[in-house]
């Protein structure tokens, strides 16, 4: 048997468009089977309304090119990253987005090994969302997400959010303002 992950990806710099092809595949001799397929002990995790939108959890919804560009174009943080790593980096995570009438409008992902750490990363509302709430609806739809339920301890890094994370039981690292911690009582 052989486990076979490629992430092929196209950037145009003339059109400022990036497509990506995530094939997955699980090979065994003549034979090609589909990887997600297999990956039967993933739950799914029903949408959400709330207000106008819709949080989800489903990745094949994803609007990869808007994403790519507004998490990694013009960050500081991912100045660079090649639209390849930028497919792996949400294919390896847990990735939970809102939509307003179809539009992607939102976004987080989670790194975790389920049990006792995760990781909460490119959390956003688009600038005309802010302040009516979805954050904090997509937080707990997060929070609320049956395979992260119990998780031991969360981390998560943040310049300006820490009211929101902060109604969420996180607390501010001491040795470093930007790093915020939630140890769950089990």
């Amino acid at each position: 048997m052989l486990l076979f992950m490629g992430l092929t990806s196209q950037y145009s710099d003339s059109q400022d468009s990036v497509s990506y092809s995530i094939l997955m595949e699980f090979k065994m001799p003549n034979t090609l089977v589909n990887l997600s397929e297999l990956m039967t002990h993933r739950i799914a995790y029903p949408d959400q309304s709330f207000q106008n939108v819709i949080l989800t959890a489903d990745k094949a919804r994803l609007d990869l090119d808007y994403l790519y560009n507004l998490l990694c174009v013009p960050s500081r943080y991912s100045a660079g990253l090649p639209p390849e790593r930028f497919a792996t980096i949400v294919e390896n995570s847990i990735c939970f987005s809102v939509y307003c009438e179809d539009k992607q409008i939102g976004f987080a992902r989670v790194i975790t090994d389920y049990s006792e750490f995760a990781s909460l990363w490119d959390v956003f509302i688009d600038e005309p969302y802010r302040a009516k709430g979805l954050g904090k609806a997509l937080l707990h739809y997060i929070f609320a997400h049956p395979e992260l339920r119990g998780t031991f301890r969360w981390f998560l890094m943040t310049e300006d959010a820490h009211g929101l994370y902060q109604k969420f039981d996180f607390k501010t690292e001491i040795y470093n303002p930007y790093i915020m911690m939630k140890v769950t009582a089990v």
